[in-house]
């Protein structure tokens, strides 16, 4: 992949400042809202008397719409830019929320969750196909990727955290009860507003021109970059990880209900692995220099293995929350480094459909997985899971160490 290298004007440099910084807002708000649905609909299942398995069901729907959505968005990418994607995907993603606010019944919960997941998708698709495009070489693309990374990380804990409270406080300030369905209803309006809050950050971004092939060149497809070794493995490694993050968020609210802890407290568990995966991509960007990319990801695996076979063993909220805070540090840390290696490694032309291919990988086990995360947590128990899963990542690492250009 060639990159230009013109050094730009400081003027230059404030302008791509603040345009990556509202591009990361953007990002925080539309991710935040299906990171809290993604919290409070479990929950409100739960508390309908819905099974683990119709919990697990539940959270591979938000990944189900973009198995089938990722290549298509990732080639109207390509075509039509940025800000159209962004925008179809706002709309989508509100309309789920509002759906659960109006039904707040399981099968509606899992048409917004159809909704949220496939319009959050598309969207994030067209966003890193923007940033990569905009990089000027490889440490850029690594600082790029780290700080834009940091927008999922912190809507991670804007989202379950906002909505935790809201389900908690909500329906006592209607004059009900904490955790009743006024209180369920408050978080869900939130979450269908904050999508909108990402069009108003977004809609004055600068389209980048769009790709010219060479005359004469031939029509390239996503599906030859799986002839490459370097890109199987990247794909691998990266449904590892994925499903690290999965699994995380599966089990920690099952855990919770089980152990009796409120709303606010599994919310506030999640919320400080995503401050824990937003710190450390804060300085990522200042390290990109120094940082290769299989180093980091194969040694985030080893460290994601170990805390997964303790993991279970933390009975107490504080004790889940250093564990969740520790995972939070080695998964934060991989995400910036597979989106530099990815671009480094894809055509131009072909950014929005590999990212494409990137997401519908790890979306296809995130439908499948959370379903068999509750069928084994009904047959197993739940610590089983974290402990298969920790092993497979462990010997996951080395695939991330042949990365190694």
């Amino acid at each position: 992949m060639s990159l230009p290298d013109a050094d730009p004007t400081p003027e230059a440099e404030r302008v791509q400042t603040w345009a990556l910084l509202r591009l990361i807002c953007g990002h925080i708000c539309l991710h935040g809202s299906m990171a809290g649905l993604r919290m409070a609909a479990p929950l409100l299942a739960l508390r309908q008397g819905h099974s683990p398995f119709a919990v697990g069901v539940l959270l591979a729907l938000f990944s189900l719409t973009q198995v089938f959505l990722a290549l298509p968005a990732g080639r109207y990418a390509d075509r039509h830019g940025l800000k159209r994607p962004m925008g179809l995907g706002v709309i989508a993603a509100s309309t789920g929320a509002v759906l659960a606010v109006m039904w707040p019944h399981f099968w509606v919960l899992c048409l917004g969750a159809l909704l949220m997941g496939g319009a959050t998708g598309a969207a994030s698709i067209a966003l890193q196909r923007h940033v990569g495009r905009a990089a000027r070489d490889t440490t850029e693309l690594k600082r790029v990727f780290s700080w834009l990374a940091i927008g999922p990380a912190v809507s991670n804990f804007v989202g379950p955290v906002a909505a935790g409270l809201l389900i908690d406080h909500a329906g006592v300030w209607m004059g009900g009860t904490a955790g009743d369905d006024n209180g369920f209803r408050g978080a869900f309006v939130m979450l269908a507003l904050l999508p909108w809050l990402t069009w108003l950050w977004v809609r004055h971004t600068v389209e980048l021109p769009p790709v010219s092939q060479p005359p004469g060149a031939t029509h390239q497809h996503v599906w030859q970059l799986l002839r490459e070794p370097r890109m199987r493995r990247l794909l691998m490694v990266n449904w590892l990880l994925a499903s690290c993050w999965d699994v995380h968020t599966f089990v920690v609210p099952v855990l919770g209900h089980e152990r009796a802890f409120s709303a606010s407290v599994i919310g506030s568990i999640l919320g400080a692995f995503a401050i824990a995966a937003a710190a450390v991509r804060v300085g990522m960007p200042l390290l990109a220099a120094h940082l290769r990319e299989w180093v980091v990801v194969s040694g985030a695996m080893v460290v994601t293995g170990l805390l997964f076979a303790v993991y279970p063993l933390m009975v107490s909220p504080w004790s889940m929350g250093l564990c969740s805070v520790l995972l939070g540090l080695a998964l934060g840390s991989v995400q910036p480094m597979i989106m530099s290696t990815l671009h480094q490694i894809t055509p131009h032309a072909l950014h929005g459909q590999a990212l494409g291919l990137r997401l519908a990988s790890i979306n296809l086990s995130s439908v499948l997985m959370p379903m068999l995360f509750g069928t084994a947590g009904m047959v197993v128990g739940v610590s089983v899971v974290f402990w298969t899963l920790g092993a497979m990542v462990s010997v996951g690492a080395r695939l991330a160490w042949k990365l190694r250009p």
